[in-house]
């Protein structure tokens, strides 16, 4: 209280003392005592000399005015009448409305010293609690609490009594208890949560270690105890519940039992922790660091499951019904869960449409200002949160608004993890009085405290206090706390738990106590303990009995209301978009880097072939195929770079999010979407910039598709590397270890056919490879680039059929012929192993031939005596017979060449003979040389090969239909026109592009039910054996 406010009390005091006769000595004995509780010896003398003042006993000393003259005093003059105005206004400046009521407290209890209740003394309190804006419902509660006495004259709702006698009030409160002389009124105001408390027998009480007077009215603060001569203490808390066992309409019975936690490492969290707590209690959590005070707060919370014990909610197992108790908890962690990029509102406007799907716009609009008004944050809504380091806001308002996220529903039970961490001792008193209004409407709340000042540790009202390995060694009224731990330290002063004079009580001192050290001969400190852990829980099992609480088995109200799956798609879609585009650097960067990367690389690979001229034509860029595959590089690149912080970033959010129940695939399907739009922006600036400068013709969409997938693909793989690693740089680190195997196992940088042994292959596409977003990708591009561009597309299909019987030919049927060739040379020699082995070679690729094509390929040229290609039955007879079959089989693609070839020659003659110039130029602008030779393989040296018990050729990949092995079979060789599936033939780009869309779906499934996550937990938990030494 300030020296200005404290005269101006002086001279109300006076004003009111001096009425009628004047000052009585008891009158005068009451402002004594009072300023005696406020200030030193000096400081009362000042103050007593300036209350003498203005009550005129000084200029009495000195009156000549007879005691006639002084009884006929009875009416307020005008002065002290203004006075009594100047000073309440005065007053009413300064003071908040708390310390308003309890000076009023203070004018009543100076009238009651001497009991002169006189008409103008009350019209001057009167005034004073109508300035002080006080309802006339206070100012007659506080008057009775004051003045009356008996308990029938006390029988209103906002009194409780505590006496031993039979209770026969009907409208007061009552505490029972055992003999005692007299009777202990308690006064509450309900409107500012404060109460007092009046002794009106001779025994001795003591109120926080303290005695009380006699008729004395005294604050009963939060925090306070009430010990009486005999029976069970009253505390604040009591009072409270009391009170609010009319009003609150939450009904709730929270019991722990027997409740222990171990950790995967074999480690002991928790051991046989129990208590039982009520509604409208506020329940702290103290320990030293690694006492468990976070694992008990998730484990009560039902985020961590007790390894034994459980916890029942009005009758509900947490951990086994969540169901039943969907909303009815909120949990407050530590930890930041702020979206840097939007501003105060809207991360607590987004986080409110989460929770509440039946409230409008305005009505959220109104919680969210109002919740930031509570938390004095209203006037920063619209500044952005930013981050730790770039701060647009202060530490404690983050802290505050992190609260606020789950402040805005006010759950039945609320866990909050170290609220006044990081916050100035303003601001923590802050949340904390929020805190404890809350419970003042029937919530229950449990707090992990660390170093609390006095007055915060005094809001609770019961604490638990944890010791090293998780033994709970007290559970009870945090100030008695201090009174317990002083009695097993055989202190002197053990009763007394706050300081007489200021009233503070010093938490710390309970840790000095638990955590004292045995000093050695020395007179050192040793790191042995002088009590351990085990011993102070037997000691609490032995000296504290807990009271349990009644049974409540009405399900307990939920203040959370999900929107439907798609609502919250919906909200989580606006919320990323606008945090993303509040962020301009994210913004300008993606949107620009594509444009920037297709303008480089198409500028620097435009290559003109002939030296002497500046003209540009598409047919001789050499560097077309570096260009498709560098394209999907790009694609893979940012696809992979966008994604890879997304989920990461939000670890946290998405944790309190599961909590909530809220939909874990409709916050990935945002994700999804936005990553999706912007992919599709990046890759057509890209496919729009690039091939307009390198002039390839009519296929952006088509070129853009592919990327598009291939982006898509990427996002899905980077979300996953995101959701699976644990560090920013973890994630970078990854990313070209997947880039990398994708780059080489593309089939644009090495031949699948020149690939260690292990890897490669020569008939179809390595099995690794398949997994290979780039492979699917970059095969498409150079397939229907090469044969369905506008002036290829007309040729292809003859050239098709025309180079597959050029290759029958003129090579397969030769190597056929030869191995005929060799079985005459070898079967005379037919007994001896080795030869043996080299017939069977012979005949395994000579009959695994005949049956293709006497089935798929050449079905009009029989083959009756496949039988007898066995080294037991082959003969010269049926060699000769297949060197016949041979003979036909090369008329019959001779002649397919020759008449195909003619209709090519007759097709290019009749464009030529029409516009020469046009037909040359569509080649030159549609057409390229360097990709014809890549999908033709034309300097293939390796024109066929045996691999296995087959022929395989190796050039004009781009005309040859894979040959299936079963109705399912999908593989192929690499460039392969067409695909087989389901009995069926599908065109590559195609095939390819649902591939792709397969793996993203895969992609999907795996980040939804985090299985690289889990896989890599689980190879975590391998503990590799090591050497005892």
């Amino acid at each position: 209280m300030s020296e200005e406010i404290l005269k101006a009390l002086m001279q109300l005091f006076a004003i009111i003392a001096k009425q009628d006769e004047g000052v009585e000595l008891k009158e005068r004995d009451y402002i004594v005592n009072f300023l005696t509780q406020q200030l030193n010896d000096e400081a009362v003398k000042e103050y007593i000399r300036l209350f003498d003042e203005h009550a005129g006993l000084l200029d009495k000393e000195d009156s000549t005015e007879n005691n006639e003259e002084k009884g006929k005093r009875k009416l307020t003059s005008v002065k002290d009448s203004v006075r009594i105005l100047g000073i309440c206004k005065k007053i009413n400046k300064t003071l908040t409305q708390k310390q308003k009521i309890v000076v009023l407290v203070r004018l009543y209890e100076l009238i009651n010293a001497d009991r002169k209740f006189t008409e103008q003394r009350m019209a001057i309190i009167n005034t004073v609690a109508e300035v002080f804006k006080l309802t006339k419902e206070e100012i007659s509660d506080i008057e009775n609490f004051v003045i009356k006495n008996s308990p029938d004259e006390l029988d209103i709702p906002s009194i409780l009594t505590i006496h031993d006698k039979p209770f026969t009030g009907k409208n007061c409160k009552h505490i029972g208890t055992e003999a005692l002389d007299g009777y202990i009124y308690i006064l509450q105001i309900k409107s500012e949560d404060l109460y007092f408390l009046r002794y009106t027998g001779n025994e001795d009480i003591y109120l926080n270690g303290l005695p009380i007077h006699n008729r004395r009215i005294y604050l009963f603060a939060s925090g306070s105890s009430l010990k009486l001569p005999k029976g069970k203490p009253v505390y604040y808390t009591d009072v409270v519940a009391h009170f609010l066992a009319d009003s609150t309409t939450i009904r709730i019975s929270y019991k722990v039992e027997n409740v222990g936690f171990q950790f995967k490492t074999g480690d002991i969290g928790l051991r046989n922790i129990s208590f039982s707590e009520g509604h409208g209690k506020l329940v702290g959590i103290m320990g030293a660091s690694g006492a468990g005070k976070t694992t008990l707060l998730n484990v009560l919370a039902g985020i961590e499951k007790p390894t034994t014990g459980r916890v029942i909610v009005n009758g509900y197992d947490l951990h086994n019904e969540k169901e039943k108790l969907e909303g009815v908890i909120g949990v407050i962690p530590q930890d930041d869960l702020l979206i840097e990029e939007l501003t105060v509102f809207e991360n607590l406007y987004y986080n409110a449409k989460l929770c509440f799907k039946d409230k409008s716009e305005e009505e959220l609009v109104a919680l969210v200002d109002k919740t930031l008004a509570n938390l004095g944050l209203l006037e920063r809504k619209n500044l952005k949160v930013g981050t730790p380091l770039n701060k647009m806001i202060s530490g404690g308002q983050r802290k505050r608004l992190n609260i606020a996220l789950e402040l805005i529903r006010e759950p039945s039970i609320l866990f909050v993890d170290e609220p006044t961490s990081g916050l100035s001792s303003r601001d923590s008193e802050n949340v904390m009085d929020l805190l404890r209004e809350l419970t003042l409407k029937g919530k229950l709340i449990f707090v992990v405290i660390h170093q609390p000042s006095s007055d915060i540790y005094k809001m609770f009202d019961n604490m638990v206090i944890l010791d090293t390995g998780g033994y709970m060694i007290y559970y009870g009224n945090p100030v008695e706390a201090v009174m317990y731990f002083k009695r097993l330290d055989m202190q002197i002063n053990s009763d007394v738990g706050e300081c007489p004079v200021c009233g503070n009580v010093n938490p710390e001192l309970i840790f000095n106590i638990i955590e004292a050290r045995v000093v050695d001969e020395f007179g050192r400190y040793t790191p042995i303990r002088k009590v351990s852990p085990q011993k102070w829980e037997e000691l609490f099992r032995e000296n504290i009995k807990q009271s349990p609480i009644p049974d409540e088995k009405a399900e307990p109200p939920k203040t959370l209301n999900i929107p439907s799956r798609f609502k919250q798609f919906l909200i989580y879609t606006k919320r990323d978009f606008m945090s993303k585009i509040s962020n301009t650097q994210y913004i300008v960067l993606n949107l620009l880097e594509t444009p920037i990367l297709a303008f480089i690389l198409a500028y620097v690979i435009r290559y003109i072939a002939d030296p002497n001229s500046d003209i540009y034509i598409f047919y001789e860029n050499e560097n077309i195929p570096i260009y498709l595959f560098m394209a999907l590089i790009v694609a893979l690149f940012i696809g992979l770079t966008v994604s890879a912080e997304e989920i990461f970033r939000d670890r946290k959010i998405l944790k309190r999010e599961a909590f909530l129940n809220l939909s874990r695939s409709s916050y990935l399907f945002s994700k999804i979407t936005i990553l999706l739009a912007l992919s599709a922006i990046q890759t057509a600036t890209f496919v729009i910039i690039a091939n307009s400068i390198l002039e390839i013709r009519g296929m952006y969409f088509d070129y853009w598709l592919v990327l598009f997938s291939t982006a898509v693909c990427a996002n899905l793989l980077g979300l996953n590397i995101s959701a699976t690693f644990n560090s920013a740089i973890t994630i970078y680190i990854v990313i070209p270890l997947l880039m990398i195997p994708m780059m080489v196992l593309s089939g644009a940088m090495f031949s699948f056919e020149k690939l260690n042994r292990s890897v490669g292959s020569f008939n179809r596409v390595p099995l690794i490879a398949e997994f290979m977003i780039t492979k699917w990708g970059y095969e498409a591009l150079v397939v229907h680039q090469y044969k369905d561009n506008a002036f290829q597309k007309t040729f292809y299909d003859i050239d098709k059929v025309i180079n597959n019987a050029n290759y029958k030919t003129v090579y397969y049927i030769d190597e056929l012929e030869k191995r005929a060739t060799d079985l005459i040379d070898l079967l005379p020699q037919k007994s001896t192993p080795e030869v043996q082995k080299k017939i069977t070679d012979r005949l395994a690729v000579l009959r695994k031939a005949i049956i293709n094509e006497t089935y798929h390929e050449a079905p009009a040229i029989p083959f009756d005596i496949l039988d007898k290609l066995t080294i037991n039955i082959i003969d010269e007879t049926t060699i000769y017979t297949i060197f016949d079959y041979l003979d036909k089989l090369k008329r019959h693609y001779s002649d397919i060449y020759s008449t195909q070839s003619q209709k090519r020659e007759r097709m290019i003659a009749y464009l030529v003979n029409n516009n020469r110039e046009l037909y040359e130029a569509k080649r030159r602008a549609y057409d390229n040389e360097s990709l014809a030779d890549l999908a033709t393989k034309t300097f293939e040296k390796n024109k066929i090969v045996q691999y296995g018990d087959e022929l395989v050729q190796q050039y004009d990949p781009v005309y040859r239909d894979p040959i299936p092995r079963h109705f399912l079979d999908f593989r192929s060789h690499f460039l392969a026109p067409r695909k087989h599936f389901l009995g069926m033939y599908f065109d590559t780009f195609w095939f390819n592009l649902v591939i792709i869309g397969l793996m993203t779906v895969a992609l999907y499934i795996t980040l939804y039910y985090e299985s690289l996550k889990k896989l890599l937990d689980f190879f975590g938990k391998i503990k590799i054996p090591t050497r005892k030494k």
